[in-house]
């Protein structure tokens, strides 16, 4: 039985059997075919004044086969260029013709696309076996800048710098640098001497969500206590009295605290600020919720009532000198019963 030979490469299909002795030949033969289709280049001269046929010839190097094929010769009068019917295969096709004409690359029996007189360029383009369509043509109405990134110098630099591991890559002002880690921190406000403000933060778990909260899974060590840093000028006097004016209360949060922020409505312990600021000012401060800060450092109050707070945890120096005081006149009263 005789060799048949595919639709689109036209390469030769033999038949079990036959060609003996030659099929080495034939698939090598075969082989420059598919290359001929997959990387093949060929500058054909085009008809000045009609019609070019490209051929397909069965088991043969043929022009319509070539992956890219450049259109050359000098045209008087608009032209065509036709491949086969029934070839399924794209085209990278350059117009490389002098002359101010019109060439229309397509099917014999189909439509094509065309170039214009004045587009001496490069086409995509593919056969569906009947007509002949231009890919590159689909790009049109892309905006550059829009729908397709334009060139841009900052990505060219990006592009240039070292990957280095771990290099972060941040803005110095004029151009695009890559960084250290510790560096980079530094760039971007989040370096050791910076000023930083989250709105929670989470060490060890993940943050709340809640503005101004703090979760940690483990002490929180701050400050210092070492009598070596300490110029100690006396202990805390009259202690229990200063107690006895404190009030531990329960509450909830009320209106104003709401519109600043403040939404629990769980009841609540604590003191009032303005009772401890009379027996120990020095652990009142401003409210953090309330405080601003002015271009040259300075602090002021946001809502400009002043709102106040307490250090807790300085409280317990009034505590252990009150308890201090009482066990000393429990020890009087045992002296004199």
């Amino acid at each position: 039985m005789a060799s048949s030979y595919s639709t689109d490469l036209k390469l030769e299909l033999m038949v079990t059997g036959e060609n003996a002795g030659t099929w080495g030949d034939k698939t090598n033969a075969n082989l420059n075919l598919v290359q001929q289709a997959i990387a093949g280049f060929e500058a054909v001269t085009v008809n000045g004044t009609g019609a070019t046929a490209l051929a397909m010839t069965d088991a043969t190097i043929s022009n319509a086969r070539n992956a890219v094929v450049k259109l050359t010769g000098t045209i008087t009068g608009n032209i065509d260029v036709t491949i086969p019917n029934s070839i399924e295969k794209t085209y990278v096709i350059q117009n490389g013709t002098t002359g101010a004409h019109t060439v229309t690359f397509k099917t014999v029996g189909g439509t094509g696309f065309t170039f214009s007189a004045t587009e001496k360029n490069i086409a995509l383009c593919y056969s569906d076996g009947t007509n002949i369509v231009e890919i590159s043509n689909q790009l049109t109405g892309l905006t550059v800048g829009t729908d397709v990134q334009a060139y841009d110098a900052g990505l060219t630099d990006i592009a240039g710098l070292a990957t280095t591991d771990s290099n972060i890559i941040v803005g110095s002002g004029s151009n695009w640098v890559a960084e250290t880690g510790a560096t980079a921190r530094t760039s971007l406000g989040l370096g050791t001497a910076s000023d930083v403000q989250f709105d929670s933060f989470g060490v060890g778990t993940a943050a709340s969500g809640t503005a101004g909260e703090i979760r940690a899974t483990n002490d929180v060590t701050a400050f210092y206590s070492d009598r070596r840093l300490k110029n100690i000028s006396g202990n805390i006097p009259n202690s229990l009295e200063k107690i006895l004016s404190l009030n531990g209360v329960h509450y909830t949060n009320n209106e104003v605290a709401h519109k600043h922020g403040y939404s629990n409505t769980n009841r609540q312990v604590g003191v009032i600020a303005q009772e401890v600021e009379s027996i120990l000012p020095e652990i009142v401060k401003p409210a953090p919720f309330d405080i601003g800060q002015k271009e040259d450092g300075s602090e002021y109050s946001i809502s400009g009532e002043n709102y106040k707070t307490v250090q807790y945890e300085k409280l317990v120096p009034l505590l252990i000198e009150g308890i201090k005081e009482l066990n000393k006149k429990i020890e009087e009263m045992k002296n004199n019963g």
